[in-house]
């Protein structure tokens, strides 16, 4: 008998154009011989430009849905993205804390790429309460973390984040006026390291996705929480320097790219 693959367990969301959302969590993390398992908090309505129109679902469906695959699967990392409503994210808290020694990576998505606003003050407030202090692993885009936190330095929204329980943190610098994307992981005992990258020419859907699915997937895998966010990035960069264009709007990383080599 084959061993068996570890097991990833998403809360997404659902992107019809197959850029971002549940899809990208499962090509990530099945590039990573991992099992992906998935609960969608919101299906939405959105294609490579924007998002137009998110629809939540219901609280006490993702709940039972949790349950079910927690009381048959060892889930040995649980990787958050789209939450869409308050409700939501307090309800994930209330899943978090039935499994506490499982490590959690959160990407707060607070926006889509085409600049929709994809969560409000209370989904804000509720995520900041509930889930950073349940979270291993946050990993925002600089806005996000400037949003976040309140602080407009990314050293002082990395401590701040921490500060409000998030143990690690991770800020990617895409979004910064730099001639390279430098990332700045945060971690205990007031340790952080930059990581630089090749800034590559397009914008992409779904790349806050494919990193954080790629550490969830490391995690899964055993590896200590450096070491995956450093895989992940390299992952994630070679997804995005093979990314193809299938609509009129942003790129979708090729979470494939090992398949052509």
């Amino acid at each position: 008998m084959k061993p068996t693959r570890p097991i990833v367990l998403c809360f997404s969301g659902h992107d019809p154009s197959g850029g971002a959302g549940v899809q990208a969590d499962i090509e990530t993390i099945l590039s990573h011989n991992c099992h992906p398992a998935s609960i969608i908090t919101t299906l939405t309505e959105q294609d490579s430009r924007n998002v137009k129109k998110l629809i939540p679902q219901k609280p006490s469906d993702i709940l039972s849905q949790a349950e079910t695959l927690l009381s048959d699967f060892n889930i040995a990392a649980i990787k958050i993205g789209l939450i869409g409503h308050h409700e939501t994210a307090r309800v994930i808290s209330q899943i978090l804390q039935q499994c506490p020694d499982i490590p959690v990576v959160l990407d707060p998505v607070l926006a889509a790429g085409g600049g929709t606003e994809l969560a409000g003050q209370q989904l804000i407030d509720t995520l900041i309460e509930r889930l950073l202090p349940l979270t291993t692993l946050l990993t925002p885009n600089s806005p996000e973390a400037r949003r976040l936190s309140g602080c407009e330095k990314l050293p002082e929204c990395g401590a701040n984040l921490q500060a409000k329980g998030a143990e690690y943190v991770l800020i990617t610098g895409t979004h910064e006026d730099s001639e390279h994307v430098n990332n700045c992981l945060f971690m205990p005992d007031d340790l952080s390291e930059t990581f630089s990258w090749e800034r590559l020419p397009q914008h992409y859907h779904g790349s806050g996705c494919t990193l954080a699915s790629a550490c969830a997937a490391l995690m899964a895998q055993g590896l200590d929480v450096f070491t995956a966010v450093n895989e992940a990035q390299d992952y994630t960069w070679h997804a995005l320097a093979a990314a193809y264009q299938p609509g009129r709007g942003q790129f979708n990383p090729h979470r494939l790219f090992w398949m052509d080599a």
